[in-house]
Protein backbone atom coordinates (compact mmCIF):
# COMPACT_ATOMS: atom_id res chain seq x y z
CA UNK A 1 0.00 0.00 0.00
CA UNK A 2 1.42 3.59 -1.24
CA UNK A 3 1.82 5.58 2.20
CA UNK A 4 1.65 9.31 0.69
CA UNK A 5 2.25 12.46 2.18
CA UNK A 6 1.31 12.46 5.47
CA UNK A 7 3.75 12.30 8.47
CA UNK A 8 3.76 9.49 10.60
CA UNK A 9 2.77 10.08 14.48
CA UNK A 10 3.18 7.87 17.39
CA UNK A 11 0.08 8.79 20.01
CA UNK A 12 0.90 8.84 23.58
CA UNK A 13 0.03 6.57 26.38
CA UNK A 14 -2.59 8.42 28.38
CA UNK A 15 -0.79 7.68 31.57
CA UNK A 16 2.04 9.91 29.84
CA UNK A 17 1.65 13.01 29.35
CA UNK A 18 3.91 13.70 26.30
CA UNK A 19 3.34 16.76 23.84
CA UNK A 20 3.35 14.13 20.29
CA UNK A 21 -0.50 13.99 20.53
CA UNK A 22 -3.42 14.13 22.40
CA UNK A 23 -6.96 12.36 22.81
CA UNK A 24 -9.69 13.96 21.74
CA UNK A 25 -11.15 14.41 25.13
CA UNK A 26 -8.04 16.14 26.85
CA UNK A 27 -8.64 19.56 24.53
CA UNK A 28 -10.54 21.93 26.87
CA UNK A 29 -13.53 24.25 25.13
CA UNK A 30 -12.84 28.28 24.32
CA UNK A 31 -15.08 31.13 23.29
CA UNK A 32 -15.49 30.83 19.88
CA UNK A 33 -13.24 33.33 17.20
CA UNK A 34 -14.90 35.36 14.70
CA UNK A 35 -15.05 34.39 11.21
CA UNK A 36 -12.15 36.53 10.32
CA UNK A 37 -10.20 34.25 12.83
CA UNK A 38 -11.33 31.17 11.75
CA UNK A 39 -10.85 31.57 7.74
CA UNK A 40 -7.26 33.27 8.90
CA UNK A 41 -6.34 30.22 10.89
CA UNK A 42 -7.50 27.28 8.23
CA UNK A 43 -5.45 29.01 6.01
CA UNK A 44 -2.47 28.57 7.77
CA UNK A 45 -3.37 24.67 7.56
CA UNK A 46 -0.92 23.00 4.96
CA UNK A 47 0.35 19.82 6.59
CA UNK A 48 0.20 18.55 10.24
CA UNK A 49 2.72 17.26 12.85
CA UNK A 50 0.63 14.80 14.61
CA UNK A 51 -2.59 13.11 14.58
CA UNK A 52 -4.87 13.05 17.49
CA UNK A 53 -7.13 9.82 17.87
CA UNK A 54 -10.99 10.11 17.17
CA UNK A 55 -12.50 8.80 20.82
CA UNK A 56 -15.88 7.90 19.72
CA UNK A 57 -13.97 5.41 16.31
CA UNK A 58 -10.29 5.08 16.65
CA UNK A 59 -9.71 4.09 13.00
CA UNK A 60 -10.23 7.93 12.54
CA UNK A 61 -7.22 10.39 12.90
CA UNK A 62 -7.73 13.74 12.58
CA UNK A 63 -4.97 16.26 11.49
CA UNK A 64 -3.32 19.81 13.51
CA UNK A 65 -5.68 21.56 11.21
CA UNK A 66 -9.17 20.07 12.22
CA UNK A 67 -7.91 20.30 15.65
CA UNK A 68 -7.58 23.95 15.04
CA UNK A 69 -11.03 24.40 13.83
CA UNK A 70 -13.32 22.23 16.16
CA UNK A 71 -11.79 24.57 18.87
CA UNK A 72 -11.84 27.77 17.49
CA UNK A 73 -15.52 27.05 16.37
CA UNK A 74 -16.08 25.06 19.11
CA UNK A 75 -17.58 22.13 17.08
CA UNK A 76 -16.36 19.28 18.72
CA UNK A 77 -19.38 17.63 17.68
CA UNK A 78 -18.74 17.85 14.04
CA UNK A 79 -15.99 15.06 14.13
CA UNK A 80 -17.68 12.60 16.14
CA UNK A 81 -20.72 13.60 13.06
CA UNK A 82 -18.47 11.88 10.42
CA UNK A 83 -16.54 9.23 12.74
CA UNK A 84 -20.45 8.51 13.72
CA UNK A 85 -20.60 7.01 9.94
CA UNK A 86 -18.15 4.61 10.18
CA UNK A 87 -17.34 5.01 6.09
CA UNK A 88 -14.12 3.25 5.49
CA UNK A 89 -14.37 4.24 1.80
CA UNK A 90 -10.57 5.31 0.62
CA UNK A 91 -11.09 8.68 -0.75
CA UNK A 92 -14.64 10.79 1.47
CA UNK A 93 -15.53 14.66 0.86
CA UNK A 94 -17.20 15.41 3.84
CA UNK A 95 -19.34 19.04 2.86
CA UNK A 96 -21.09 20.99 6.01
CA UNK A 97 -23.21 23.92 4.98
CA UNK A 98 -25.30 25.96 6.92
CA UNK A 99 -27.87 28.39 6.96
CA UNK A 100 -26.95 31.25 8.75
CA UNK A 101 -30.22 32.61 9.49
CA UNK A 102 -31.92 29.58 10.34
CA UNK A 103 -28.81 27.92 11.80
CA UNK A 104 -29.48 24.38 10.17
CA UNK A 105 -26.92 22.29 8.49
CA UNK A 106 -26.52 19.68 6.32
CA UNK A 107 -23.29 17.75 6.38
CA UNK A 108 -23.02 15.30 3.03
CA UNK A 109 -20.67 12.86 2.36
CA UNK A 110 -19.43 11.54 -1.04
CA UNK A 111 -16.95 9.86 -3.10
CA UNK A 112 -15.61 12.67 -4.73
CA UNK A 113 -17.44 11.86 -7.63
CA UNK A 114 -20.58 13.09 -6.80
CA UNK A 115 -22.06 9.56 -5.61
CA UNK A 116 -23.64 10.42 -2.17
CA UNK A 117 -21.87 8.45 0.78
CA UNK A 118 -23.73 9.74 3.64
CA UNK A 119 -26.19 12.99 4.34
CA UNK A 120 -27.22 14.06 7.72
CA UNK A 121 -29.27 16.71 8.84
CA UNK A 122 -28.62 18.97 11.64
CA UNK A 123 -31.09 20.50 13.16
CA UNK A 124 -29.52 23.13 14.83
CA UNK A 125 -26.17 24.43 14.76
CA UNK A 126 -23.61 27.38 15.96
CA UNK A 127 -21.26 26.80 13.13
CA UNK A 128 -20.17 30.27 12.02
CA UNK A 129 -19.17 29.20 8.35
CA UNK A 130 -21.38 28.82 5.69
CA UNK A 131 -19.94 25.72 4.19
CA UNK A 132 -16.72 23.75 4.91
CA UNK A 133 -15.15 20.36 3.43
CA UNK A 134 -13.16 18.39 5.14
CA UNK A 135 -11.51 15.29 3.23
CA UNK A 136 -11.00 11.39 4.32
CA UNK A 137 -8.35 9.64 3.00
CA UNK A 138 -6.71 6.38 4.05
CA UNK A 139 -3.05 6.46 6.32
CA UNK A 140 -1.15 5.68 9.09
CA UNK A 141 0.74 5.85 11.70
CA UNK A 142 3.77 4.41 13.87
CA UNK A 143 7.28 2.64 12.57
CA UNK A 144 7.66 0.66 9.89
CA UNK A 145 7.56 -2.44 12.08
CA UNK A 146 4.58 -1.39 13.72
CA UNK A 147 2.17 0.64 10.98
CA UNK A 148 -0.95 0.94 12.17
CA UNK A 149 -3.40 1.57 9.33
CA UNK A 150 -6.69 4.15 9.95
CA UNK A 151 -8.46 6.73 7.95
CA UNK A 152 -7.02 10.42 8.15
CA UNK A 153 -9.50 13.29 8.44
CA UNK A 154 -8.32 16.48 7.14
CA UNK A 155 -8.77 19.95 5.87
CA UNK A 156 -8.21 20.54 1.96
CA UNK A 157 -5.38 22.51 2.07
CA UNK A 158 -3.48 20.03 4.48
CA UNK A 159 -3.57 17.25 2.04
Amino acid sequence: MERRGFSIAKFPDKEKNTSMGKDDTELESKTMKTVAEITRNMAQAIGTERYIKCNLWGYLVFTDGVDHLRQDAEAFWLVDAIASHRIKDEFQAWTLTVNLKTKIGNLVCTDGNGNELARQNIEYTNFPLPEITFFVERGGYGSEENWTECLVLMLPSER
